[in-house]
């Protein structure tokens, strides 16, 4: 008898990266489909599906697709809908019906959507560092800080579908950075990959300190990672200073769910070399000594090509 497969789809706000997916984790066939060259979500889910065919004839999978994973930004569990996504260009403040738009292109195969980070925390847990752990908190450090929340082997999706929001608590509370959700002080503006480029620029205004950064026009983490390999005194303080700010809070969430670990995730995530020193030390600095040096930080297993669809199709699993 044929296995059953699923599909994982990363819907972002540029490109949408697709998969199918056997019960290993193994994705036989992806494929990628620009996500912003539409004004509507009508003729974006209809290229969506035609990539989908494609791929699932490429992995000779006709008939066995058991469900359909989505990851999407302000993906919500409950509805399968995406609402008020204003970083996709068929997004703005509406709320579409993705899940069953996409389920009724696709000849009634079941779709499931969440929102991108518990997806990643899905497959987490489905395939990489969380296999086994039924408490644990996943953070995306990514443009922006995501989070997904998993509680006695549940992610935590609260009454309305939106739960796990940790990117969007206060890390700075006075004079704390605007961010693009109205607030202000959001983790989100000090330790993603855009915020920590941030605190560089404002670092080099405000000093005359020698630096590898000063020559660029445009400063990325990755600008700042690779200064920081070459020994640049101000990429290692950066790295500090946004590893101490994540810890901080790390501390605080923490104490919330009482996890057995904190597994992170995303492009800033790989400068682990750094990171990992400030974290947990702020971390367990400011944490209660109950949970003192009990709670492990971990990073992503998941291979980074394969991550996004592998994590959308954890969810399909459960179809």
């Amino acid at each position: 008898m044929a296995q059953e497969l699923v599909i994982g789809i990363d819907v972002g706000g540029q490109t949408t990266k697709c998969g199918v997916v056997d019960a290993r984790g193994t994705v036989l066939a992806q494929t990628v489909i620009r996500s912003d060259t539409h004004t509507a979500v009508e003729p974006f889910i209809a290229d969506l599906a035609e990539a989908l065919k494609r791929i699932i004839v490429e992995a000779k999978a006709e008939g066995l697709i058991r469900g359909i994973g989505v990851g999407a930004p302000n993906g919500n569990y409950y509805t399968g809908n995406i609402e008020n996504a204003v970083n996709l260009t068929w997004g703005g403040t509406r709320v579409i019906e993705f899940a069953k738009l996409l389920s009724e292109a696709m000849n009634g195969i079941p779709v499931s959507l969440t929102n991108d980070a518990n997806a990643a925390a899905m497959g987490e847990m489905t395939y990489g560092a969380a296999r086994g752990m039924k408490n644990f908190i996943m953070i995306t450090l990514g443009t922006g800080v995501g989070s997904g929340i998993v509680i006695d082997g549940k992610m935590v999706y609260g009454h309305d579908g939106f739960a796990g929001e940790l990117g969007h608590t206060c890390a700075v509370r006075h004079n704390g950075r605007p961010c693009n959700c109205g607030k202000t002080g959001c983790l989100e503006t000090y330790c993603s990959a855009i915020g920590m480029a941030r605190t560089a620029r404002e670092w080099l205004e405000m000093s005359d300190e020698p630096s590898m950064l000063r020559s660029l026009d445009k400063i990325t983490s990755k600008d700042i990672y690779d200064a920081a390999k070459e020994g640049d005194a101000l990429s290692l303080k950066l790295f500090d200073y946004t590893g101490r700010i994540l810890g901080e809070k790390l501390a605080d969430f923490i104490e919330f769910s009482a996890p057995e670990a904190i597994v992170l995730f995303g492009g800033l995530a790989r400068s682990k070399e750094f990171l990992t020193e400030p974290i947990t030390k702020a971390m367990n600095e400011n944490v209660l000594p109950l949970w003192r040096g009990k709670v492990k930080l971990v990073y992503s297993q998941l291979k980074e090509s394969d991550a996004a669809i592998l994590g959308a199709s954890a969810l399909a699993w459960e179809l």
